[in-house]
């Protein structure tokens, strides 16, 4: 191991900027899709675009973090950056939709990498003193990142060229792997291990197995097709498999003893539903301002700026009471807001002033943002360091995946609410829900021109109470997550009182 000290401003800096490029990445190809399927075609395949960068992430984001503990975190960093850039030069050269959705999975492996072992680096190079301030700091990052990325897509789609979306990431990446390369020297000491290759691959498949179905399901398929069925029944038993593997690996890819921690298990706990709840937020409360206020599409982003500014204050304010308060207690006031907050967004309608749905969404953003740095740390209370790159790589795993069943589970009950609403407001001329089963249809300005005026203001209000039925049903999201918070008991990060003093 390198026995250099670390650059630890430079090597903020360097990690900072890797975590931008993967987050925004999982969000800025939004905006820019229809110029893509217009210049590239397969318009059937678009919805692979995020999926197949969603898909590969997941899979690849536990492995990288277990392959940093027994390498070294520099080594994985540098090679996930190096794979991320190469995905995204491929990207830019796409001649069809297909060579798109494959150059994305490169991309998603890359990117799979450079969030887990950043959080690691973070709480391996800063004293207890520090850390919750700067996980609040790479929290905040991750959620401006998050909301950033349809704005940046959309600039570069209308000013520049949509092949930029992903070209930006090179020069930014060379400098992030310079940056780490010269002032980040390692840190702790890796324990090399068997690679539990048997454990890696089934885990692989499984996970496949599950966002496939996830993916596919209400789309490309029907929920009750043998095909979705087939899947979901293949993740059941890989999952299975899995876990009689890890069982008697030497060296497990996921260390099955670390769910007998409470601790840790109530993190993760809290990661998945606070990941579902969030997303959820994203992707309907733009839905409801463009189709109920007439806002634009192209700039939907800006939209969620008011959550996007509450979660980044609440990230750096809650990084800031680790050490003072359990991580219980800082939750319990962000698991508050957060059921407070869609509580009321559970209550709008066509007739909810656009300013109250901005004061909604802020107490969203402050809810949500203050997990970002406690879960991050509270999964990681007594962890030791050869286990801290695969922790890491968990907590960034289960909000990814409560991400990805929360957005499925919600996106059924709004599509069903919808068509429940327009045959209910629309009787027998509901013919037309044939051609607005996705809602997104309304938001064009060339579909509602041709529709009636009377029929369109009940479209929009059968759009808004939809929505306002994800909202209620994310409430228990919110409720479920709050008891994952009690669960976490009394454990706070210990700071020792000389370091406490002169922090």
């Amino acid at each position: 191991m390198d026995q250099r000290k670390s650059n630890v401003k430079w090597t903020v800096a360097g990690l900072m900027l890797a975590l931008l490029l993967s987050a925004l990445d999982q969000t800025i190809v939004s905006t820019a899709m229809p110029t893509i399927v217009g210049q590239l075609g397969g318009l059937d395949k678009f919805v692979w675009v995020f999926s197949a960068y969603l898909i590969a992430n997941v899979i690849s984001i536990p492995i990288f973090g277990k392959l940093s503990d027994m390498y070294g975190r520099k080594l994985f960093f540098l090679l996930g950056l190096v794979v991320f850039m190469v995905g995204s030069a491929l990207c830019g050269t796409s001649q069809s939709m297909l060579q798109l959705i494959i150059y994305r999975v490169v991309q998603g492996i890359g990117g799979g990498a450079l969030m887990p072992i950043t959080f690691a680096i973070v709480f391996d190079i800063f004293p207890p003193e520090k850390r919750g301030k700067m996980q609040g700091f790479f929290g905040a990052v991750f959620g401006l990142s998050s909301v950033l990325g349809p704005l940046i897509g959309a600039y570069f789609t209308d000013y520049v060229a949509w092949q930029w979306i992903f070209y930006i990431n090179l020069p930014l990446g060379v400098v992030s792997f310079i940056i780490i390369s010269i002032f980040y020297h390692g840190s702790g000491q890796p324990k090399k291990e068997k690679i539990d290759w048997a454990g890696t691959i089934v885990f692989g498949a499984a996970v496949l197995s599950l966002m496939l179905a996830l993916e596919l399901g209400g789309k490309e398929y029907p929920w009750g097709s043998w095909q979705i069925i087939g899947l979901f029944a293949a993740f059941a038993v890989l999952f299975v498999l899995f876990l009689v593997i890890e069982k008697y690996a030497a060296s497990p890819v996921i260390p099955l003893a670390l769910f007998k921690n409470k601790l840790f298990t109530a993190s993760m706990g809290v990661g998945f539903f606070y990941g579902a709840v969030m997303l959820s937020a994203a992707t309907y409360i733009p839905l409801f301002v463009q189709g109920v206020f007439e806002g634009s599409a192209t700039n939907a982003g800006l939209v969620l700026t008011p959550m996007m500014l509450g979660s980044v204050l609440s990230s750096m304010f809650g990084g800031r009471f680790i050490g003072k308060l359990t991580y219980r207690n800082i939750m319990l006031f962000s698991a508050g807001l957060l059921i407070v907050a869609t509580a009321l967004l559970s209550t709008i309608s066509t007739g909810t002033p656009r300013g109250l749905v901005t004061v909604y969404m802020v107490l969203l953003g402050l809810g949500i943002g203050t997990s970002f740095p406690i879960v991050s740390i509270s999964a990681l209370h007594g962890i030791p360091f050869h286990q801290r790159g695969i922790v890491s790589g968990l907590v960034a795993f289960f909000r990814t995946i409560g991400s990805a069943v929360g957005v499925t589970i919600f996106g059924s009950i709004q599509i069903k609410a919808m068509e429940n609403g327009i045959l209910s407001k629309l009787g027998s001329a509901a013919g037309a829900q044939q051609q607005i089963s996705d809602p997104r249809v309304l938001l064009q300005p060339q579909v509602r021109a041709h529709i009636p005026h009377d029929v369109l203001d009940k479209l929009i209000s059968a759009m808004a109470e939809s929505i306002a039925y994800v909202f209620q049903c994310s409430v228990f999201m919110a409720v479920i997550g709050l008891v994952f918070v009690l669960l976490m008991g009394k454990a706070k990060m210990e700071i020792p009182a000389g370091a406490k003093q002169k922090a």
